[in-house]
């Protein structure tokens, strides 16, 4: 599902209000392509759910990308120690 879609979707939800593709289309802040908007809200109205799940999912990748990126300064800073007791 497009992230734009998504949003626009979930906000909707949030404020109790019942997402169509006009109120969905009026809360992007992107463009976004006709196709795309339908297809998303068709996943939604079939699986409401569904926008949880993103979102969960999409948690746990951040966190993922956060200790992968910690690993890498970790690595980093060690070599920059090795390089500065050889100067």
């Amino acid at each position: 599902m497009h992230p734009a879609v998504q949003s626009a979707i979930r906000s909707l939800v949030s404020e109790g209000k019942t997402p169509t593709v006009a109120t969905v289309k009026s809360k992007l802040t992107a463009p976004v392509p006709m196709p795309v908007l339908i297809a998303a809200l068709t996943a939604y109205k079939n699986n409401p759910e569904a926008i949880e799940s993103i979102e969960s999912s999409e948690e746990s990748v951040e966190v993922n990308k956060q200790t992968q990126l910690d690993r890498i300064e970790a690595k980093l800073d060690k070599l920059l120690a090795l390089l500065e007791e050889r100067a």
